[in-house]
């Protein structure tokens, strides 16, 4: 199996299957591939013990449903391209070294790595921590390809060493890493500050990535030039059914209007 990946702000995974290697993804994120790859659709699959494995996947955010993509009769290719502005990482996944990664982070893998809900270290992370606290685990062996958004900032954490994040940037970390939430300091600065009430506290030993971009950021920042779109556009629907209204008055008048009676 070797796999290439293209580009940089809007990068593509490419992945050369040699005949019987088979790839699995979540359903829907193929981009293109080569006729010979066949494809099976199945919930048990990334790890999945029986449905209740696969609602625990589908609840982090990796589907109810898994794709398994096969070479059949010689050498196949498939690729996947990257969903927002970010980069595509290749990650080896071995017994004990898994990853936590945010809910959307999942890409695709080789055989053997499990996907899974991350279990929270506290209850207060899973109960009021949003859905910017809910991670996908992914451990087993092999390799695993992880979609972060925008720039990537790694750190390494020293064994008691603290890092405070924001949760929509905490992009994946390794599992040994202690995470727990925290709140913001001060009531004005929670209530008036726009951080909102949560930060995540990442505490090593251990590696984590951060990443820059967020979907909720990134929807913020268009979101004053869709609404006006949809104003124009609306405008431009009445102008229109006006103008054409206008339009069919006076044609109707020029050549109907001997024929009242």
């Amino acid at each position: 199996m070797q796999s290439r990946i293209t580009g940089t702000t809007m990068p593509v995974l490419e992945i050369g299957l040699e005949p019987g290697e088979t790839l699995v993804a979540e359903a829907g994120e193929m981009s293109w591939m080569t006729p010979n790859i066949q494809l099976r659709t199945t919930t048990a699959a990334a790890g999945a013990r029986g449905l209740w494995g696969a609602l625990k996947r589908a609840v982090a955010g990796g589907g109810l449903f898994m794709t398994e993509f096969t070479a059949a009769g010689g050498r196949g290719a498939i690729a996947f391209a990257a969903k927002v502005p970010g980069s595509i990482l290749p990650m080896p996944v071995e017994q004990g070294a898994g990853y936590m990664v945010h809910r959307h982070g999942f890409l695709c893998a080789t055989q053997g790595v499990e996907l899974a809900i991350g279990f929270q270290q506290s209850l207060g992370a899973g109960l009021f921590g949003g859905s910017g606290f809910v991670m996908q685990r992914v451990s087993g062996n092999g390799t695993a390809w992880l979609e972060l958004g925008g720039e990537i900032v790694a750190h390494d954490l020293a064994p008691g060493e603290t890092l405070l994040v924001h949760p929509g940037h905490v992009g994946m970390f390794e599992e040994r890493v202690n995470f727990d939430i925290t709140t913001i300091r001060g009531i004005a600065n929670a209530l008036f500050g726009g951080e909102g009430l949560f930060l995540v506290r990442l505490t090593g030993p251990g590696k984590v990535w951060l990443q820059t971009l967020t979907v909720p950021g990134l929807a913020h920042a268009i979101a004053p030039y869709l609404s006006h779109e949809t104003s124009n556009s609306s405008s431009s629907t009445v102008t229109t059914a006006v103008g054409a209204g206008v339009a069919g008055a006076v044609l109707g008048s020029l050549f109907g209007g001997d024929n009242r009676s």
